[in-house]
């Protein structure tokens, strides 16, 4: 596998950019190019048994986590994985990391009245598997998939923006729950989606809606959520 150029980096930068306000910092990092080690509080995070591929994805995200921050005039510091193996970001700071194989992604902001948590994932652009669908997507959103040109293409964005929906409010509930803990609408002409929790998760309601937007380019299904203040429906 090849890293990747500027070129294809510029254009992956310009299809995520727009998921998120002009607030929040982005960066990316190539998981198959020349990269930083990881802080040695984030390296002792990993499994001894961890492979090369995991090695290099977590050395991404983090780097691209740290470069975020840069961006908002901060000092690198490490980030840690939690006990419930989220990111552990620094006291003032909102953010959220994904990588894939050919991608690592962060973005990162200064919270404060409107900007509450952001979620991103990112994912390769191939169809989700069919077995997959069942344990993901709601019935109703089964029967929504199929009605479009490409279901397994849009079967993996109904994936990646649960992700990125979860990532968000994980920042707030510090609660797991499975894929049918949210259910989704899509907006196809417009790349947005809603995502509502289908049952309580305190201190979310049941009903509550979490805004995000979607981009499929550069060979990337890519998804991110804001939890804005204004945003919350």
């Amino acid at each position: 596998m090849t890293a990747q150029t500027d070129d294809s980096k510029s254009e992956r930068l310009a299809l995520i950019r727009p998921l998120f306000g002009l607030d929040v910092a982005l960066a990316l990092y190539d998981p198959q190019g020349d990269l930083p080690l990881p802080l040695p509080e984030e390296a002792a995070c990993l499994s001894p048994n961890a492979v090369s591929k995991r090695r290099r994805e977590f050395a991404a995200g983090r780097a691209a986590a740290r470069a975020a921050m840069a961006d908002l005039g901060l000092p690198p510091c490490a980030i840690p994985v939690g006990p419930k193996r989220a990111p552990v970001w620094p006291t003032g700071v909102t953010g959220s990391i994904t990588h894939t194989r050919s991608c690592a992604a962060a973005v990162a902001a200064l919270p404060g009245e409107d900007l509450r948590a952001l979620g991103i994932d990112v994912e390769e652009d191939t169809p989700l598997e069919n077995k997959l669908i069942p344990s993901i997507c709601s019935p109703r959103e089964q029967d929504w998939l199929k009605r479009q040109e490409n279901p397994g293409q849009m079967a993996k964005v109904i994936f990646s923006a649960k992700e990125a929906a979860y990532k968000c409010q994980y920042a707030i509930s510090e609660r797991f729950f499975g894929f049918d803990g949210m259910e989704l609408e899509l907006d196809t002409a417009r790349g947005h989606f809603l995502a509502e929790f289908t049952g309580e998760q305190p201190p979310f309601a049941k009903g509550t809606k979490i805004a995000g937007c979607y981009a499929i380019g550069a060979g990337l299904i890519t998804t991110g959520a804001e939890l804005r203040t204004g945003g919350l429906q």
